[in-house]
C-alpha cells in the first residue's frame, strides 16, 4: 500500500532518525551532520552498561535485583531493566545507555505489536538484553516492526483516536498521526542522549 501523502515525511523522519542512531551506535561510519563521515568505534558491553554517575538506572541481571530507588526489574528472560511505579523517583535518575536503547526498542516493538500484530504484548513479555550486540539487534528489529505497522497505516487510520491500542501511553486518546510523531520524537531525544553518553564514555576514558 502507498503511504498517505501526509505520513511520507513522518517516515522520512523515523528513517533518517534510526539511521543515525544505528550508525552511531554501530560504526564503522556516520554522516557527521554535513556530509561527511565520521568513523564510529562499535559499542563495546563495557560501554552499553557504563553508569557515568553513581545510581544510575541501568539494565541489570534479574538474580542482582533492581538498582537504586528501582522497585523492580521489568522486561522478561535473564536481564530487566529498572523501573518503578507512578509517581517516578523525583529528581529522576540518570539513566545508562541501556536503560534508554532498551526503552526505545520496548516501545517500538510493542507498539508495532499493539497497531497491527495481536495487541496483546505487554512490558513483562518483552525481553531485555544484556550485551550490546543484541541490544542494536533488537532495536533494529523493533524499528523495522514498527516501520511496517505505519506502512499499514491508511488516512483513515491516521485520523482514528486509538488506533493503536499500546496500553503504556495515551495511544487510547489520540489521533494515530499524533503517535506516530510523539515516537518520532522519542527516537530523535533518545538518540541524542544516547551518542551524548558515547561523547561524555569517550572523554571520560581519555582523562
Amino acid at each position: 500500500m502507498t503511504p498517505p501523502a501526509r505520513l511520507r515525511p513522518l517516515l522520512d523522519q523515523f528513517d533518517f532518525a534510526c539511521e543515525r542512531l544505528l550508525g552511531r551506535l554501530a560504526g564503522p561510519a556516520m554522516d557527521s551532520g554535513d556530509g561527511t563521515e565520521t568513523r564510529v568505534e562499535p559499542l563495546s558491553d563495557e560501554e552499553y552498561l557504563w553508569e557515568p554517575v553513581p545510581g544510575c538506572w541501568s539494565v541489570r541481571r534479574r538474580v542482582d535485583g533492581p538498582g537504586p530507588r528501582a522497585t523492580h526489574l521489568a522486561g522478561a528472560g535473564a536481564w530487566g531493566r529498572d523501573a518503578a511505579p507512578y509517581p517516578h523517583p523525583w529528581p529522576p535518575p540518570v539513566t545508562t545507555l541501556a536503560w534508554r536503547l532498551s526503552h526505545l526498542t520496548e516501545m517500538l516493538a510493542l507498539r508495532a505489536d499493539h497497531t497491527a500484530g495481536s495487541r496483546s504484548a505487554t512490558r513483562e513479555d518483552h525481553p531485555v538484553s544484556g550485551d550490546a550486540g543484541g541490544a542494536i539487534a533488537a532495536f533494529e528489529a523493533g524499528a523495522a516492526a514498527w516501520r511496517k505497522a505505519l506502512l499499514s497505516a491508511d488516512d483513515a487510520a491516521l485520523d482514528t483516536v486509538g488506533h493503536c491500542t499500546y496500553p503504556y501511553g495515551s495511544d487510547a486518546e489520540e489521533p494515530f498521526v499524533d503517535i506516530v510523531w510523539w515516537v518520532n520524537q522519542e527516537v530523535l531525544h533518545h538518540g541524542a542522549e544516547i551518542a551524548l553518553l558515547r561523547d561524555l564514555h569517550r572523554a571520560s576514558r581519555r582523562s
